[in-house]
């Protein structure tokens, strides 16, 4: 007969995942700046300390607009973005135009090997407030581990997809989709209630 482990010590070393209830390190929340978003998250924003994954039907729909207000937050209170491996060069007249305190913003070069690597690392130190990625290959173990991260190092993390990734499950703490042309974001899966079963109007 195999040993009799208490169940709240198991609880309390997060050994196993209770249905229905909220990590202490999703309660907190960060506003998105975007009104009816925020609205509809069950807690009110972006979960902090967890992974937030930004699935894409394509490049440029709008994935940034729908962070920089929180960036230009953060940024301003004098705390650390990191991008790691953005897919295009920042245009640091616009970020800057759009709030985001530049000296606040570090870009980290990686190829795709090392990219969710420096992610990953950024997201545990507990250095950086957010941290936004784009990894071309993240199975759910690579997630995982990003969200994980995430928690130890109390950030938000921010990993953008290709829309054809939805169909799979993710650990992400809470999962996006940008729909184009339409200012539209519906939402996938949300920690702590149920996804809303229609697309959210982006209003700042």
């Amino acid at each position: 007969m195999g040993a009799v482990v208490a169940l709240d010590h198991l609880l309390g070393a997060r050994t196993v995942w209770r249905g229905g209830a909220v990590p202490a390190a999703a309660v907190a929340v960060q506003p998105s700046g975007h009104a009816g978003l925020d609205a509809r998250l069950p807690q009110g924003g972006w979960p902090d300390s967890a992974l937030t994954e930004i699935l894409l039907p394509c490049d440029g729909v709008g994935e940034l607009a729908l962070l920089l207000p929180t960036l230009a937050r953060l940024t301003q209170a004098g705390q650390r973005v990191v991008l790691v491996a953005p897919p295009y060069r920042v245009h640091a007249p616009a970020w800057a135009q759009a709030g985001v305190a530049l000296p606040r913003l570090q870009v980290v070069q990686a190829d795709p090997r090392d990219a969710a690597w420096a992610a990953e690392q950024c997201l545990r130190s507990a250095a950086c407030a957010a941290v936004l990625c784009w990894p071309l290959q993240a199975d759910d173990r690579a997630l995982r581990r990003l969200q994980v991260a995430a928690e130890t190092g109390q950030c938000l993390g921010f990993a953008f997809r290709d829309a054809r990734h939805a169909r799979n499950p993710s650990p992400a703490a809470l999962r996006v989709q940008l729909e184009a042309g339409t200012r539209q974001v519906r939402v996938l899966k949300c920690r702590g209630g149920l996804a809303p079963a229609h697309a959210i109007a982006l209003v700042s």
